[in-house]
């Protein structure tokens, strides 16, 4: 996993790669902190380095000893359902957020 500023939009981006060895960028959208645990949120980014609409890819996050981060599979539907959870409560909060804004 490599992170980088991308350059359109100076947002934190990861390079995931996929079990078929291809390569997938994606925008961080958010760390969460879930069930004593923290997760990001990544947005899989266009070719032209535009976001994707629709799915949004949950990971563990951690930090490695020396500091570097950390990128690990969520692997029971328990686990997943929480960090969703946290997702969905985040997003919801954006929402409100903008909608405050706009009034």
């Amino acid at each position: 996993m490599a992170s980088k500023p991308n350059q359109k939009t100076d947002e934190i981006t990861v390079t995931l790669t996929l079990e078929d060895d291809s390569e997938l960028e994606c925008v961080v959208l958010t760390t969460l902190d879930a069930g004593g645990k923290q997760y990001m949120a990544l947005l899989p980014l266009r070719e032209d380095g535009d976001e994707e609409e629709g799915e949004v890819y949950l990971y563990r996050y951690t930090q490695s000893a020396d500091g570097l981060p950390v990128l690990e599979n969520i692997e029971s539907d328990e686990e997943y359902d929480i960090a969703a959870e946290a997702f969905d409560s985040w997003l919801d909060d954006q929402e409100s957020n903008a909608s405050a804004a706009m009034s």
